[in-house]
């Protein structure tokens, strides 16, 4: 793990998504602060995954000793996408939105720390220092597209 930038800039996301996730569960109803928040987070959400997948995911799955981390990470993404979108179809103000919402929650950080305790070092033995440097270029070039692509894409939405 000579460049561990692509993990740390992955785990800075991550600690982001911690606080953003403690913010919202702290609103009440359908308020503004909670559809700010949300409508954030899922973007957020979006467009980290969708760069996770197209850089960290896309060199795992090209590694034997790897892909089977890395197909079970992306089926969290899209369960969590599913959550997202659930969200999206629900009223603020129903008592189902709070508990969908801490539920996807739930799952989200089980995902983040999973990717963290287990994944990345596993990841980070088998990768080279080359290969973790051009992953780390590759998400900071993408993740500012997909986060300008999730503004227009709800969860669920075809992605390129």
């Amino acid at each position: 793990m000579a460049d561990a930038r692509i993990f740390n800039v992955l785990k800075h996301d991550h600690d982001r998504h911690r606080q953003m996730l403690a913010q919202l569960a702290e609103t009440h109803g359908d308020s503004a602060e909670r559809r700010d928040l949300f409508e954030a987070l899922r973007r957020e959400l979006q467009a980290h995954a969708a760069a996770e997948e197209e850089t960290l995911y896309a060199t795992m799955l090209a590694q034997p000793d790897l892909r089977d981390d890395a197909r079970h990470s992306v089926s969290e993404h899209k369960e969590i996408d599913d959550f997202l979108g659930e969200l999206v179809e629900t009223e603020m103000s129903s008592p189902g939105w709070l508990v969908k919402f801490k539920e996807m929650r739930h799952r989200y950080l089980h995902h983040i720390d999973e990717e963290e305790e287990e994944m990345f070092p596993t990841a980070a033995k088998a990768l080279s220092a080359k290969a973790e440097h051009e992953m780390a270029a590759r998400f900071e070039k993408r993740k500012p597209r997909e986060l300008q692509a999730a503004a227009h894409e709800l969860p669920g939405d075809a992605r390129e």
